[in-house]
């Protein structure tokens, strides 16, 4: 038996990193996707096949001594087979589209379509259950995640999120279209993470200005998507390119 499941990237296109800090941000899913599949097996191992390389490590092996990139497969299966005592063991399969390390979610539709791939051999799961558990095995890797990007990876479309009242869809940008470029340089969301942290401890004052500059921002923004005044969403997208360059995460 296989059971196979997909999900989409993202790109966030505004409140980047102010996300996890509490500020709104609206993201959109992107028409690359991951693809996992899964099916059992019986020789008590937990094989990952992934283009990072392949993984084996018996059932029950402890996720934080894998591989960070391996990790949330690790914690899943182990998750599902701790509530299925008859399975000896899970095969795991990434087949991917999304360039790694460039910030279009290629972690987050990893553990949206995995969980949905894995707890598909066992039973089906609601999109809110789904996105339960995909979020727990992304904090496997980025332990302060917002919740942001595997929400808009497992709803689609474009989203606003925030981490007190969730996300909603954004229907005035339903027909939208949007050209993103790769510059190539290489990117680490833990160290990006890490700066803004740091910006934070240095200049609390500073960066809680920032947060309330983003807030407004999100709704000028939003504005703009009503009145599909694409001129005013461009500039909306350079001041909001100033702020992450001040926090020192802007390429």
């Amino acid at each position: 038996m296989k059971s196979i499941a997909s999900a989409p990237g993202k790109i966030i296109l505004f409140g980047e990193h102010f996300v996890v800090h509490g500020t709104p941000a609206i993201l959109a899913a992107i028409d690359k996707r991951v693809t996992v599949t899964s099916a059992f097996t019986d020789n008590n191992i937990i094989r990952v096949n992934s283009e990072l390389g392949t993984l084996n490590v018996p059932v029950s092996s402890p996720y934080e001594e894998v591989k960070s990139e391996f990790r949330p497969f690790v914690y899943l299966a182990n998750e599902m087979i701790t509530s299925n005592q008859n399975v000896n063991g899970l095969e795991i399969t990434i087949n991917s589209d999304i360039p790694i390390g460039v910030g279009l979610g290629s972690s987050s539709a990893c553990c949206v379509a995995a969980t949905a791939s894995i707890s598909g051999l066992f039973k089906e799961l609601s999109s809110e259950e789904n996105l339960k558990m995909s979020i727990e095995a992304e904090k496997t890797i980025f332990p302060d995640t917002s919740g942001a990007d595997c929400t808009v990876c497992t709803y689609g479309g474009i989203i606003e999120y925030d981490k007190i009242n969730g996300s909603k869809k954004n229907t005035d940008a339903s027909n939208l279209n949007l050209l993103i470029t790769n510059s190539m340089i290489p990117h680490s969301t833990k160290r990006s993470v890490e700066k803004v942290s740091k910006f934070k401890e240095d200049d609390e004052e500073r960066f809680s200005q920032l947060c309330a500059l983003e807030t407004k921002l999100i709704d000028e923004v939003n504005i703009a998507l009503k009145n599909k005044d694409l001129i005013t969403l461009g500039l909306k997208m350079s001041e909001n390119q100033k702020y992450l360059e001040e926090i020192q995460v802007s390429n």
